[in-house]
């Protein structure tokens, strides 16, 4: 069976209704994700129609948003990011919400068989969120189209 990479494909979101969660928490880096992330799925074809833009308190609110359009039939999202910076600080709290959001958001991708792009960053420091912000948001766009044009094919 062969398996479409990026490399051998040209990602093509025309069609795709894509959800995005954005958490709030550290809103200059999520600003910036989100920004990224929204331009290259125009940049892909997804029209501005096709996006839903949902904005949470944290990280830790993030899987919760995504189940509500996990669960929404009508009509139904192809694929879901994750948009969150969680920036390490001198408790254990870091951790705690890095683990428990990771495991949240790939829990309602696995229970409802959506792709969840998940561009929640977890950084040491604010300079690693900001050299990170831009990337991953384009990436996260990415992975979303591909992961919704793979289970198209092959689900």
């Amino acid at each position: 069976m062969f398996i479409p990479t990026a490399a051998s494909t040209t990602l093509n979101g025309k069609g795709l209704r894509i959800g995005i969660v954005q958490a709030r928490f550290n809103e200059e880096i999520t600003g910036a994700l989100l920004q990224a992330c929204s331009a290259e799925l125009a940049a892909m074809g997804v029209g501005d129609n096709d996006i839903v833009h949902v904005s949470v308190p944290g990280a830790l609110e993030v899987p919760l948003a995504l189940q509500a359009l996990a669960q929404q039939e009508e009509p139904p999202f192809q694929a879901l990011i994750a948009l969150g910076c969680i920036i390490r600080g001198e408790t254990y709290h870091f951790e705690l919400v890095a683990n428990e959001s990771g495991a949240g958001v790939t829990r309602v991708g696995l229970d409802y068989h959506i792709p969840i792009a998940n561009a929640i960053l977890t950084t040491e420091d604010l300079a690693q969120a900001v050299a990170r912000q831009h990337d991953k948001g384009r990436d996260a766009a990415r992975v979303a189209v591909e992961m919704a044009r793979l289970l198209e094919t092959h689900a």
